[in-house]
């Protein structure tokens, strides 16, 4: 009853907002077994669940992600959070995505006016987020972020689900120095601008370069969205001028896809001992495969299934338990083709 009349007076404090002009980590280390078994992440989805189904109450779920088909990564974090949280687990869920903060927000303002228990968030952008998450407080919504982090007071989010994007970006950065190549120039291709991945994964390049600006020069930099084509028309508009590189550093599996793509029209080597270095992120299995046929480099992991541990957060919760940490980061590793392994393929890939 409190949740409705909550509900309600916020319609009106929504309606009257609209009326005078509407206006976006650290932490301990999760157990690595959830994030080391990946790929057996959806067939523990109904495990996951049988908290909430064995309690015998149907828990409301709004789920605001980005766009499934922005990457293989979010394909997969997008199925495993729809095999998680289904009726047959006790859940009645609600997706809504956006490829930025304003699709977001509106879908995040109409669940938490339908009276979700909880609103699950991966934010487009960092920052803009504190109007929607004191709406939420006021409703009695229980708010937890997964994958990205915001720009916001820790107070009006429950938790955090999260790869640790700086340290993915260290690992790789200092994985290349250990390539000891004597000159580094780089063509960096960006994820989505002002995204956790991106803020992370760049920022450790950025800091290697102006640490050691005599060996290293990034001689590119853009955002490629997340999008092959996109981070293609970057490398073949640096090949066009005739700049040298010998590394590409694309912050996911995509763009280094698109990458390669264009470095192969113009018979540019590529991968173990060849011409140009190639790092990607996030362990897709046909990117892991380019490491195992020595075509790639690197590739940074970024572990897509959270599902299982928002609901033990959510489990937690629901029986009045106070959450050991807020932030909740998960384990995740880096793979050399010189040593990566078929099996590590098959674990790992996503």
């Amino acid at each position: 009853m409190r949740k409705k009349i909550a509900s309600i007076l916020l319609v009106a404090a929504v309606a009257a907002t609209m009326a005078l002009g509407c206006g976006g980590s650290t932490g301990g280390a999760a157990s690595s077994s959830k994030a080391a078994s990946s790929s057996k992440a959806a067939g523990s989805s109904a495990a996951a669940g049988s908290s909430a189904a064995a309690s015998g109450k149907q828990i409301k779920v709004g789920i605001i992600n980005n766009d499934p088909s922005e990457s293989g990564y979010r394909t997969a974090n997008d199925k495993d959070l729809k095999a998680t949280f289904t009726e047959a687990n006790g859940y009645k869920a609600t997706f809504a995505y956006g490829k930025n903060n304003d699709e977001q927000i509106t879908a995040a303002k109409k669940m938490i006016t339908d009276g979700v228990d909880y609103l699950l968030l991966s934010a487009a952008d960092t920052a803009g987020w504190d109007g929607v998450l004191k709406d939420a407080q006021a409703a009695g919504t229980k708010v937890l972020l997964f994958d990205r982090t915001i720009d916001a007071d820790e107070k009006l989010y429950e938790a955090s689900v999260v790869s640790d994007m700086a340290k993915e970006g260290e690992t790789a950065v200092n994985w290349l120095k250990d390539q000891k190549l004597g000159s580094y120039n780089v063509i960096h291709i960006q994820g989505q601008m002002g995204t956790a991945a991106q803020k992370g994964r760049s920022g450790a390049l950025d800091a290697q370069v102006k640490a050691d600006s005599a060996n290293w020069k990034i001689v590119a930099q853009q955002t490629g969205n997340w999008n092959a084509e996109e981070a293609q028309k970057i490398v073949d508009s640096v090949i066009a001028k005739g700049t040298k590189f010998n590394v590409i550093y694309a912050e996911n599996d995509d763009m280094a896809k698109g990458a390669v793509a264009a470095l192969d029209a113009k018979n540019i080597s590529h991968g173990v001992d060849k011409d140009v270095v190639v790092i990607g992120f996030d362990c897709n299995k046909w990117a892991l495969q380019e490491l195992l046929d020595k075509k790639w480099n690197y590739d940074g992991q970024c572990n897509p299934f959270q599902s299982s541990y928002l609901v033990e957060v959510i489990n937690k919760l629901e029986k009045g338990e106070k959450l050991d940490k807020k932030t909740i980061v998960m384990d995740e590793k880096g793979f050399d083709a010189k040593t990566i392994t078929k099996e590590d393929v098959e674990k790992y890939g996503i």
